[in-house]
């Protein structure tokens, strides 16, 4: 008996990084997985692992920055399933021109459309479904630069995910008579794809220093498997070593100088 057993688990950016090792770690405890993402090449590499070892995955691939994607996502695991008992929104992205002087109009818009608004489009699709069983659990996955702005992250994405913060917060204010919690999972620096886009790629070597995907897998496990009495209302997972990622930032300002 998996700790998921029966459970239906709908996992955004799940193609790569953190939302496929939420997947795969769900679906190891019995979930059923419907998988999300704008590629459908990555999530079926996914659901491939997932049903490979026995389990159950669904690819729903959609732009989640777009409404009526989002109800076409959410209806499309209805249809198959019947219902969305774990959502987990990862999904997200930033800009490799990030920082305040040179972030244009475009680019903060994105970032807010794809880390705020899409978790915002998705959980008001899957609730009413949650309502009506009397419980739910939603993981929206944050970042420490909620918690404090900073110049590697950039002020879109601290905003965007500060914002998402709080609207975790207002989820549990308004959904905790409903049985539904949430939880902002915050993880510090995780070794993901997406780190060769930032405008000062961090080594090899600094790499191997944050955390895993299978590290943050591990968290957003504990969030859904507790009984639906208990809520975390906040998780925040670091590295044991924290790097000093000024230094990074000199270095590579200095290299692009030549």
């Amino acid at each position: 008996m998996g700790s998921l057993d029966g459970q239906v688990a709908l996992v955004t950016g799940a193609g790569t990084g953190i939302g496929r090792a939420v997947a795969e770690a769900f679906a190891r405890e019995g979930a059923r997985v419907a998988l999300n993402g704008r590629r459908r090449g990555p999530l079926e590499k996914t659901a491939t692992t997932i049903t490979g070892a026995g389990g159950e995955a669904l690819v729903v691939p959609g732009d989640l920055t777009d409404a009526a994607a989002v109800e076409q996502v959410a209806r499309a695991v209805q249809e198959c399933w019947g219902q969305v008992d774990v959502l987990v929104n990862n999904a997200g992205l930033n800009v490799p021109k990030r920082d305040l002087a040179e972030l244009s109009v475009e680019d903060w818009q994105a970032v807010i459309a794809a880390d705020l608004t899409a978790p915002f489009l998705l959980c008001r699709a899957v609730l009413p479904g949650m309502r009506a069983r009397g419980r739910g659990t939603i993981i929206n996955v944050s970042s420490m630069a909620a918690k404090r702005a900073g110049l590697l992250s950039g002020p879109a994405y601290s905003a965007a995910k500060a914002g998402l913060n709080s609207f975790t917060e207002s989820l549990n204010v308004a959904e905790r008579p409903n049985g539904i919690r949430a939880c902002a999972l915050c993880p510090g620096e995780v070794a993901t794809p997406i780190m060769k886009l930032r405008p000062y790629p961090p080594s090899d070597e600094a790499i191997a220093t944050m955390l895993q995907p299978e590290d943050v897998a591990a968290a957003a496990l504990l969030i859904a498997a507790l009984p639906q009495r208990a809520t975390i209302d906040e998780l925040l997972i670091r590295p044991t070593v924290m790097r000093d990622t000024s230094e990074e930032r000199r270095q590579g300002e200095a290299a692009a100088r030549g």
